[in-house]
């Protein structure tokens, strides 16, 4: 993995460590794997009165083991999804410890479980190959340009509490992660009374799978743009192949329209409509690009100036 990114032997990363098993179980690995190379960093939320307990309690670990820790005190923003806000707030305050630290990579203790409960959860959305791909073992922390790594895609949980068991480590007990309200949560539970067949390894393998088909995907994509994209000026026309996958023309729409928005980036199931609309020749408007089918192409312009908006 470290040398798919580019990492050497004196790289050094940052653990984000909760105080979970999970977590503990990767802090356990990492320091006595490479102790010299890591660092690690808690998140407290302050969305939970038990959270600065626990970082502390993380920071007491990694004394034990010679690790050097920094809890991060991100602020969440108040409106629209808490847990996405809270996600997005988690991974920038990674990113700017990992700079400040000159660390190269973020690494988190990602799971077989945790990827099969996200392969469901996306599947229960309709979600296509990249939403069931579902996360990468090599990404890069969302929203920002550094690696993200997740060695432990091919473990399960129970192995992972067994390492920390096995290491001395007490881990923290998050009572979120027993909150039914919780779709993942209310997924996890379906997952350990399933039968003995619906392996989360075999179904992480198969997400390892689609990523492979996502990236061939993206790859006859980039194809396709380079071939079939003019600019024009403010605007772009795409002049599809017709035997082209509907799949390759939705990926090329869906750059076509984040580079071009106006208003905000469009939603991946807007562009879905959207591409419905201009395969039966319509016009339509979708963050400010007014968007033209066409038998000869499809065409992408700057959409006039609503009635009695301001200049």
């Amino acid at each position: 993995m470290a040398e798919r990114v580019g990492l050497s032997e004196q790289s050094r990363v940052g653990l984000a460590v909760s105080g979970g098993p999970d977590s503990m179980a990767l802090l356990a690995l990492a320091a006595r794997a490479c102790p010299s190379r890591i660092a690690v960093a808690s998140v407290d939320h302050a969305l939970r009165p038990e959270a600065a307990a626990e970082c502390a309690h993380v920071a007491s670990v990694c004394a034990t083991l010679g690790v050097r820790h920094e809890t991060l005190r991100p602020v969440v923003g108040a409106h629209g999804n808490l847990q996405d806000n809270a996600r997005r707030a988690r991974y920038a305050a990674l990113e700017d410890w990992a700079g400040r630290s000159e660390l190269h990579a973020i690494v988190t203790a990602h799971h077989a479980d945790d990827q099969a409960e996200t392969m469901l959860m996306r599947m229960a959305r309709g979600a296509g190959t990249r939403g069931l791909a579902a996360m990468r073992d090599i990404a890069v922390v969302p929203g920002g340009t550094l690696p993200l790594l997740r060695p432990l895609l091919s473990w399960r949980r129970d192995t992972l509490s067994e390492v920390v068991a096995d290491a001395g480590i007490v881990p923290v007990q998050d009572p979120s992660n027993r909150d039914q309200a919780f779709l993942r949560v209310r997924v996890r539970a379906w997952l350990r009374t399933a039968p003995a067949d619906v392996d989360p390894v075999l179904m992480a393998r198969s997400a390892a799978h689609l990523a492979e088909d996502d990236d061939a995907l993206d790859w006859a994509a980039r194809r396709e743009w380079d071939e079939r994209v003019v600019r024009d000026g403010d605007g772009a026309v795409l002049r599809y192949d017709p035997a082209a996958p509907a799949a390759i023309r939705l990926r090329v729409l869906t750059r076509i329209m984040r580079e071009s928005a106006r208003e905000g980036t469009p939603r991946g199931d807007e562009i879905a409509r959207l591409h419905e609309r201009l395969a039966h020749g319509d016009t339509a408007t979708l963050g400010g690009v007014l968007c033209t089918g066409g038998e000869d192409g499809w065409t992408f312009r700057p959409a006039p100036p609503r009635k009695g908006a301001k200049r």
